[in-house]
Parts: C-alpha cells; structure tokens; sequence
C-alpha cells in the first residue's frame, strides 16, 4: 500500500518576515506547519542572524523557486568598523582589533565605497554553506579548517549610507545573486584598514518583491486557516519576468500530457521560456522551439488546490 502523503496541497508563495535568531530551515519548516503544507521550500538562505524578507513557496510554488534564487536583492546593514571576526558578523568571535580615529573620515568612507560599486570579486567566506568536496564550509570552519576557495564576480548595482555612527555605518546595498554582505564589509573594512563586520542585516527585497507586506509569524499565528490562505500569493507571481502563451484546451491537454503541440500564430520567438495558461489558469512554463512548436518544460499538478 502506497504511503499516505502528509499535509495538505496547499500552493502559493509567502512573503515572511524573518526573525532574528533562528536559520531560513527552521523559519520554513515553522511555516509549513503553520499551513500543515505538503511541501514547502524557501528562494534563498538568511543567516540566523539576517532577518527581513524570505520568500516561502507551497506545493506547487516550490518547482519554480530557482526564478527568485536567480533574483537581485536589496539589502539594509550595520558595518562596525574596528574589530575583524571569524564569521564577519556579530555572531563570530574577534580575531583582531584595530585602533579607529577620533572621527570618521566620511569622505574616505566614500571613495572606498565607491571602489565596490559595479562588478566586483569576492572570495565566498568559509561560514557559508558552499560545498567543498561533499562537505559544507561552515562545517568545516567549526572544526578549524580553512580551504581555498575561488573568488566569485558578483555586481553592487548600488551602495549608500543611510546613517552614520561614529563607529560604523548603516547602507543600503542594491546587489546580485550570489553576493555576500559579510564579505563586503570585511573587504570594506579593509580597504580602509580599520578592519569591520557587520552587526545587523536585512533583506528589503528580492526579485519583484519588496518588504511591504512581510509577515510575521506573530501576525500569520492570529490569523484563522482562511485568512492565512488568504495571504498566499499566486504560483505564478515569481515568473511574471517571462512572457505569456495562452492556448486553447486542446493544446493544453496535450501539453499536460508531456506531448509537444504546434502553434500556428505566436510572435515569440524561438528558444523563448513563456508562462501558459489555459483561460486565466497558470499551467506551468513551456519552451518555443524553431519548429514552431511547444514543449512542456515544468507543469503544476492542475488537481492541486487550497481548498
């Protein structure tokens, strides 16, 4: 007898307000039980310390989050200049202190910002939880070792202060997938020889999201079933960077079906990933190809619902 799947299909994305303190694993597992979720997954990792905006996807939402993993994001952090430590963030020990001047040279501050705005390197840090050989860093740096690793081009597409400490600073960083806050500071702290790390982060946006209309768990908890249902966003709202196809129900039933259909009149243009739809709803991206043709690529489950 086949195993009875546990949770309900329930399916759409949730904008959550991450609290401080805990990992992005924990805040997704604590989402999906609020939800009593089938499946749940979540479009980019926060470190325990980070909080702010972590995207969550239900059900059928989770075959489409590599879109947001893929997006820029804008973040808001503290960087405390002075003390270097084994994380780069609060959470580490120091490892070094460096005398800073009586009054920060606000004006040096900025030519070095200016050095990391536009496309950058960064070497990944070794509390991170990249792979080296089958293994995560963060694993390996807990017991005292260190490897090489590559640097990685990553883009700053913006960086301003916000505020101005005499210590440290707050900015606003506007970057690309892949880019390590921690790592900034350090290499910020650097250049200007005071040594830093950062002492809070938050994520503001991520992808076509901003952090309007977070949730917290707080808010989601004294909520009934129906008004948290109410909260998901579509499936497709992760995609709405793709074009769209619309096809008759005959197509779409072939299509659901894994076959490829033909399409007589279409402007997009081959290679082309579009969203289809039946009507008004959302079956999943298909691919255009330079026969004219369409091949299904990634389809939602059409029997699935919040009901």
């Amino acid at each position: 007898m086949a195993r009875r799947r546990k949770g309900l299909p329930i399916n759409g994305v949730l904008l959550l307000d991450k609290p401080k303190g805990v990992s992005s694993n924990h805040a997704l597992q604590r989402a999906r039980r609020l939800f009593q979720a089938r499946k749940a997954g979540h479009t980019g990792t926060l470190d325990p310390m980070a909080t702010g905006l972590l995207p969550v996807c239900l059900g059928e939402a989770t075959k489409f989050s590599a879109h947001l993993l893929e997006a820029d994001k804008v973040y808001r952090t503290r960087i405390q200049f002075g003390a270097v430590t084994d994380t780069g963030d609060a959470e580490g020990e120091v490892v070094e202190r460096r005398p800073l001047p009586e009054m920060l040279d606000r004006d040096a501050v900025e030519a070095v910002l200016e050095r990391f705005r536009g496309e950058i390197e960064q070497v990944p840090p070794m509390y991170s939880a990249l792979k080296h050989q089958g293994r995560k860093l963060y694993e390996l740096a807990r017991q005292g070792e260190t490897v090489t690793r590559a640097p990685r081009r990553v883009t700053i597409y913006d960086m301003r202060p916000l505020e101005w400490e005499s210590d440290g600073v707050w900015l606003q960083v506007r970057c690309s997938k892949g880019t390590y806050i921690r790592t900034l500071a350090e290499d910020i702290g650097a250049a200007l020889g005071f040594g830093a790390h950062i002492t809070a982060l938050e994520r503001l946006e991520t992808g076509p999201f901003d952090s309007e209309t977070r949730l917290s768990f707080e808010t989601l908890e004294a909520m009934s079933d129906e008004e948290r249902l109410a909260q998901l966003l579509p499936v497709d709202v992760m995609l709405e960077h793709l074009p769209t196809l619309s096809v008759t129900e005959t197509v779409a039933q072939r299509l659901l079906l894994g076959q490829r259909a033909l399409i007589a009149d279409t402007e997009l243009a081959p290679g082309t990933t579009a969203r289809l739809y039946r009507d008004k709803s959302f079956l999943g991206l298909v691919e255009l190809t330079a026969q004219g043709e369409v091949t299904p690529r990634r389809l939602v489950d059409t029997t699935a619902s919040n009901a």
